[in-house]
């Protein structure tokens, strides 16, 4: 019998081109805590069994790993998922796998909370992770997607300037069509210093962008828009395959 063929993966040039810088970018992003707090007001990970998708080289999984029962991070690009596991090495009841979202290596209904942070999940596409996703979360289980909000000035100019063909409406009507609630989440980058926050915009947006935005933001800090997508697995309906 053949074998499916390998699911496409769109690489991310950021992180896996500058992950040092990426370091960076993770450590400035979110500084008031407004992502994480929203994200555990619909789904409270204490004691319970979480996968991060598209975990990058782990930056979030010990944050989950502080109060969760058990962390998975699943990341499709090599040298990442060598990271994250450097990153979680001896922590216990946290482990990484290196896999597309379209294939998680996960046993139906094994999670409570599936995250994926500005990870493959934009829009028209990414059906197959939606219901790779659905099929390892329990009953009642939630999965949360955070994307950047292109909508929401400054950085979603930024953004929409270097992809023009991105349709922010477009992506939140599918997602509402695919039953999730969303809500936009206002928080801040703020860096230690300016090079620091020159070099990240540097590896987010082309140079000219990389530019103009360097030029509107002064300062180390500068706000920025998220969507928080969250959908729950329905109690007690059985699935269809």
């Amino acid at each position: 019998m053949n074998s499916p063929p390998a699911p496409k993966i769109t690489p991310s040039p950021n992180i896996w081109r500058w992950p040092d810088l990426y370091e960076l970018e993770n450590r400035a992003q979110d500084s008031t805590g407004a992502l994480w707090e929203a994200l555990r007001g619909h789904c409270d990970w204490a004691g319970r069994d979480v996968v991060d998708i598209g975990c990058g080289d782990g930056f979030h999984l010990e944050v989950f790993a502080a109060s969760a029962r058990s962390v998975v991070g699943v990341e499709p690009h090599p040298p990442l998922a060598r990271r994250a596991r450097e990153r979680v090495a001896g922590r216990a009841g946290v482990d990484v796998r290196q896999a597309p979202a379209q294939r998680l290596p996960l046993a139906d209904a094994g999670a409570d909370l599936v995250h994926a942070r500005t990870a493959y999940f934009f829009g028209p596409g990414c059906e197959p992770g939606l219901a790779e996703a659905e099929r390892v979360l329990r009953p009642g289980g939630t999965l949360a997607i955070i994307d950047l909000d292109a909508a929401c000035p400054p950085y979603g100019d930024w953004m929409r300037a270097d992809a023009p063909h991105y349709d922010p409406v477009a992506v939140e009507s599918f997602f509402q069509r695919r039953g999730f609630d969303s809500v936009g989440v206002r928080s801040e980058w703020r860096f230690d210093a300016r090079a620091e926050l020159e070099a990240v915009l540097g590896i987010e947006f082309s140079p000219k962008v990389a530019r103009r935005a360097a030029r509107q933001v002064t300062g180390c800090a500068f706000e920025v828009g998220y969507r928080l997508r969250v959908r729950r697995r329905p109690v007690g309906l059985l699935r269809s395959r």
